[in-house]
């Protein structure tokens, strides 16, 4: 008999941890998972679902606009933000309750509560102790906001899905790709949109064509753009209103919203005082295996700060449940791994940039700008961006990148053909569906460079 009462125990039941969890399980270990909030996660509760059902309901704006284009009468219409809220509120419920039914029928013992270390084998939650013979730390990342005067009054990612009212103004600082999906969200349910940036651009590390589309049409649609500037201070001027204090600029606003990166969210594990190394962020240290520098405690996901994203989080987990309870030594490849932003237009991206190639190969690259079909009638103007880079010694396919409606879904399918290692020549070969915007990845000659 087992000295441990489990095999396994999870903290943290998001993504990562229920992949993990659930294969463990059944595979026939003996497995815990340990969350102190919802089940589900970051992206099921507070990021990726409810943000995307926001930016569905944001759309139809543009869709009432183009309905006229192709012969609909359109009469006056109006947005209500709290149906909105609470249609998004039912889904996650619903959400939730798949995952806790997913996890009971998996054979995993559910444990609310805040999950902390108290040694190698042993996990503490709400004053009762559990052993385990491996503990796998799941509890992802939260957003961060940084000191200065005032910043009680902010809100982030978590507050802006639930927020009672649509704002009228609002700020949001940062450039990456959730500041931009919240920037698409309020501007097309009609709130005036403010951008901070303390740099030169928008979505850092993505291609420059990519970066310098989306910002002409976030400005095209009547965001507003601050760049290399900073919040000082924030105060508050009126009940429910509020003063930006930029470098230079005074803003009075409904909202303020911070999307300036998120942190590990390790603080309250108590795994510092057992010697589990982290980093300067507070990201959890692991090797190829997921395994940190004490033996029996694991971590994958945003802990970890590799690759911050759901389906890798999924995958680590996964990999880890495969290697270690199913003697499958998988790793999980981090080359190629695709990824989008849910702007307004959206953007997708897999492999390398323009940058990134050059430092490398000898490329060739290949831009395709066109104005969508739809839009010929409807009259809206929202282009469409697609790039191609390929080694011109090899003619592999080295990075798809795409600005426009559906760019996630098809660059999905793009990044299995960037996987296999697919060449110019066979994108060149491969017959197109017409009339779509994907064929163009298929048609483009041209050699911009």
């Amino acid at each position: 008999m087992s000295k441990f009462d489990y095999d396994l125990i999870v903290i943290g039941a998001g993504s990562g941890g229920v992949r993990a969890s659930r294969l463990a399980s059944g595979y026939g270990a003996k497995v815990a998972i340990v969350e102190e909030s919802r089940f589900g996660g970051t992206c099921v509760i507070r990021g990726c679902v409810p943000k995307k059902l926001l930016v569905y309901g944001s759309l139809f704006s543009s869709h009432f606009d183009d309905a006229v284009g192709f012969g609909w009468t359109v009469g006056d219409v109006s947005h209500d933000w709290s149906s909105l809220i609470q249609a998004k509120d039912k889904e996650l419920n619903r959400l939730e309750n798949i995952y806790k039914n997913m996890l009971n029928n998996a054979g995993v013992e559910l444990i609310e509560g805040c999950g902390a270390v108290v040694d190698k084998n042993t996990v503490a939650v709400n004053g009762m102790h559990y052993s385990s013979k491996k503990i796998l730390i799941a509890v992802g990342g939260k957003p961060y906001i940084p000191d200065f005067p005032g910043n009680q009054h902010v809100i982030t990612s978590n507050e802006a899905l639930d927020l009672k009212s649509l704002p009228q103004h609002i700020i949001i600082v940062g450039g990456g790709y959730i500041a931009l999906e919240f920037a698409g969200i309020f501007n097309s349910l009609g709130t005036k949109v403010e951008i901070v940036l303390r740099s030169e651009q928008v979505l850092r590390d993505f291609d420059k064509d990519i970066r310098e589309t989306i910002e002409s049409e976030l400005k095209d649609k009547g965001i507003i753009i601050h760049k290399n500037k900073s919040v000082k201070s924030v105060r508050e001027a009126d009940v429910g209103k509020f003063t930006v204090i930029l470098n230079d600029t005074k803003i009075d606003v409904d909202k303020i919203m911070f999307a300036t990166g998120r942190k590990p969210n390790t603080l309250k594990l108590g795994i510092d005082e057992i010697g589990v190394k982290m980093d300067e962020n507070g990201a959890i240290k692991v090797d190829e295996l997921n395994c940190s520098n004490v033996q029996t405690i694991f971590a994958v996901g945003d802990v970890t700060d590799r690759v911050n994203l759901t389906p890798v989080a999924i995958n680590e987990g996964r990999v880890f449940a495969e290697r270690f309870f199913n003697n499958n030594p998988l790793k999980l490849d981090y080359n190629n791994i695709p990824s989008a932003v849910f702007s307004q237009p959206q953007i997708a991206t897999v492999g390398l940039t323009e940058e990134e190639a050059k430092r490398d190969f000898d490329v060739n690259i290949f831009i395709s700008r066109f104005n969508p079909m739809k839009n010929t009638i409807s009259g809206r103007k929202e282009p469409t961006m697609m790039k191609l880079i390929v080694d011109r010694l090899s003619d592999k396919v080295l990075g798809c990148h795409m600005l426009g409606d559906d760019a996630a879904e098809i660059i999905q399918g793009l990044a299995i053909a960037v996987k296999c290692g697919a060449t110019k020549k066979q994108f060149d070969e491969t017959v197109g569906i017409h009339p779509t915007s994907a064929e163009e990845f298929v048609t483009m000659r041209e050699i911009k460079s």
